[in-house]
């Protein structure tokens, strides 16, 4: 039996517990540093952890402090320093105890501190079903991390662990916690490079969300174990034995796909379980990447390989740092099996990511490959802080830069330059320089000119025409993909549009009062920003601009006495300003890229209505004109794409749009009546009719007041319904 005293003072009896002696013999301890020394601290922390968590327990009924052991040993087991396994030791003292920072500080020191910092406000993040909520909390959480790529290293240990016991938490914990841990935490280790971690946490998640998949895939994996091992030795013996004539010595074995990869194929594909044979990829690691070519090109002699299939990320790795040969073959039996090919260093990576790296110089400097990393997260930090408050484009931004495959193209110099799957040249330009992507004016792609929305593939050579005349328009957020790119283009944007809106408010302000005859208020007015809640004069004159702020609300609030007497009309001129509405433009009732009251029209050639996909075309000189997707008028798109944009509707419940029906039938007594009825009694006002009567057939046109596409069909499946109605169709006809 263990000496108890050893609980108290195990320096002095040399009987640690158990479970602390595991720790510390799986920890990674550089050559340089004292083990003895380590020893102590790690004792301290584990001490320390265990008395104020000492009478805490799990919803499981197990110590809580086992949470923080178990987080501990994960990330002990990613070779971590010891730094970080005590900052897993503590990372619940500060959030669940009655321990703060500052006697984290004076014991462990302030980078240990920091760390449990960092952790305790990832902590905080709760999911909403408001975006803005979210985007609010996912930006807390990179702004940490950026600060010290070590917070996501134990927010991710102390996660796995989470997910690996959440089975104790009532069931909409357990949805909540999973969604998010699949729409964050996976997708970052994915973009860190942290593949098994990342496979962890989809199996868990995709068992907390379809357990019943879950169990039916890992019931016939199971089922199938021993079919797949025979043809795992089948298929490598060969060749094991053929890289060991040619001096190689290899590892090779099977790792089954994921369960939710599996899943994902199943779906993906629309087959069954049996149906789906590469669910084994099989791994060479060997020592030097030079053997690893030598492997490839052995395996190439022994089976047929699929050219399409093969992939090479150790001469292009890609952005997580993974490096591997994949190429997939014709095996035995004729089954497709997909191999990958890497050495020892490249296996850890693409196992523990940034985690495999994760050592410091003298001096605390981080190595090249963390500070690869950091550089990225920090760039990302920089991108979505720029970026407008839209919670939409932020998620959008944020899954491009974390889950999207790259490719990789060249540049005239012939380097390389990463970008994700589905880039543009535009993509391209900011890529290799901000001021390169504002002044794009076209692109080669391959020597041959190419649209600026031409999707890159890999080892396309790029070079960008650029010119100082040429800057970014709305055209090019339909098809600009990186979050760079994205960024640069709506700053560029929204700095045109502050220009605009200043100098029409000012216009606004100065024209409503002299027709007030109240111009003497003007210079009042300027000088009264900070009481209308804006920092200076020029931000006041914006909000006049874009409407923010109406001239009667800013009288009522300064001048209330003088409001008074000219009441009537100030709302008058509000109520029937022809110059404001013009000056402004504004198309009420939709939104491009998050912005709302734009100034835009609606084209008269297709008059759109709420529920039609509605686009907008930039015009040259006269804004942007709303169309129908389908519309007739659109330019073709292989000459104009770049100036078709993406807008949605945003109406509210009262709003109406007008639009024109063609109705024809037969001419017979009271059928004008009918269809008059049969209109209104969908509650639609009817603007105007114009009938016209030929050979015993009428042609009604009908200008009707609806709110959407819905009540549209609804009115013309009523119209149908009338005896001797020939048909009914939404026509532009003038």
């Amino acid at each position: 039996m263990q000496n108890p005293i050893a609980r108290f003072a195990p320096q002095l009896t040399g009987e640690y517990p158990n479970q602390f002696m595991d720790l510390f013999n799986n920890l990674n301890i550089h050559e340089k540093e004292d083990p003895e020394r380590i020893k102590k601290m790690l004792w301290g922390a584990y001490s320390f952890g265990s008395h104020y968590h000492e009478h805490q327990q799990r919803q499981s009924g197990r110590p809580y402090f086992e949470h923080c052991l178990a987080v501990g040993k994960i990330l002990a087991g990613w070779n971590m320093d010891h730094v970080t396994v005590i900052g897993g030791l503590l990372h619940d003292t500060v959030e669940d105890t009655e321990v703060t920072l500052p006697m984290l500080e004076e014991k462990f020191g302030d980078d240990i501190a920091r760390l449990v910092d960092g952790v305790t406000k990832l902590g905080d993040i709760k999911f909403s079903s408001r975006k803005a909520k979210q985007t609010g909390n996912i930006m807390k959480m990179l702004l940490s991390v950026a600060k010290d790529l070590r917070v996501i290293i134990i927010k991710f240990a102390d996660r796995l662990h989470n997910m690996k016991t959440i089975r104790h938490l009532s069931p909409v914990k357990q949805r909540r916690i999973a969604i998010e841990t699949r729409d964050v935490y996976s997708p970052l280790a994915h973009r860190l490079g942290m593949a098994t971690v990342k496979w962890e946490l989809d199996d868990l998640v995709f068992s907390t969300l379809n357990p019943a998949m879950f169990k039916e895939i890992d019931a016939n994996l199971k089922s199938t174990f021993k079919q797949r091992n025979r043809y795992i030795k089948e298929f490598s013996k060969p060749i094991k034995d053929e890289l060991a004539i040619h001096g190689i010595t290899a590892k090779i074995y099977g790792r089954p796909k994921s369960h939710s990869s599996i899943y994902q194929k199943m779906i993906k594909r629309g087959k069954e379980f049996e149906e789906i044979f590469d669910i084994v990829a099989i791994r060479i690691v060997v020592d030097t990447a030079d053997q690893c070519y030598l492997a490839m090109g052995i395996v190439h002699q022994m089976f047929v390989p699929i050219p399409e299939r093969f992939k090479d990320f150790v001469a292009s790795p890609k952005m997580n740092a993974y490096q591997s040969i994949h190429t997939t073959v014709v095996g035995p039996r004729g089954r497709k099996v997909e191999i990958q090919i890497r050495t020892h260093q490249m296996e850890q990576t693409a196992e523990i990511g940034v985690a495999a790296h994760w050592r410091y110089k003298e001096g605390g400097q981080y190595k090249a490959e963390i500070d690869s990393h950091m550089r990225w997260l920090r760039e990302l930090v920089d991108i979505l802080q720029g970026e407008s408050s839209d919670p939409s484009e932020f998620m959008h931004l944020l899954k491009i830069d974390m889950f999207n495959d790259v490719i990789f193209v060249l540049t005239p110099a012939g380097d390389l330059i990463q970008l994700p799957a589905g880039s543009t040249p535009i993509d391209f330009a900011f890529q290799v320089h901000t001021e390169v992507g504002l002044h794009c004016m076209g692109a080669k792609v391959n020597k041959a000119i190419a649209p600026l929305n031409t999707k890159l593939k890999n080892g396309d050579a790029v070079e960008i025409i650029t010119s100082q005349n040429q800057t970014p328009h709305y055209g090019w957020l339909r098809f600009a993909v990186t979050s760079k790119a994205r960024n640069n283009i709506n700053r560029h944007l929204r700095k045109i549009r502050y220009s605009e809106s200043l100098k029409l408010g000012g216009e606004i302000l100065e024209k409503t009062l002299r027709r007030l005859k109240q111009y003497e208020l003007v210079k009042q007015i300027n000088e009264s920003y900070r009481k209308l809640g804006y920092k200076s004069k020029n931000d006041l004159h914006v909000a006049i601009g874009d409407g923010t702020i109406m001239i009667r609300d800013i009288l009522k609030k300064l001048f209330p006495a003088e409001v008074e007497q000219i009441s009537d009309k100030v709302e008058k001129i509000h109520a029937d300003d022809s110059f404001i509405n013009l000056a402004r433009g504004a198309a009420k009732g939709v939104k491009l890229q998050g912005i709302s009251n734009l100034m835009v029209t609606f084209g008269k050639c297709c008059s759109p209505i709420p529920g039609d996909e509605l686009v907008g075309f930039v015009t040259r000189g006269r804004g942007i004109t709303l169309h129908r997707a389908d519309c007739a008028s659109l330019p073709l798109l292989d000459e104009d794409s770049d100036r078709i944009i993406p807008v949605d509707w945003d109406v509210g419940k009262n709003e109406t749009f007008n639009v024109k029906i063609k109705v024809v039938s037969q001419d017979r007594s009271g059928i004008l009546k009918e269809i008059s009825e049969a209109i209104s009694s969908e509650e639609v006002n009817i603007s105007s009719v114009d009938l016209q009567t030929r050979d015993n057939i009428v042609t009604a046109y009908f200008v009707v007041q609806v709110r959407d596409i819905k009540q549209l069909e609804r009115v013309k499946r009523r119209i149908s319904k009338i005896k001797g109605i020939d048909y009914t169709e939404r026509t532009v006809r003038d």
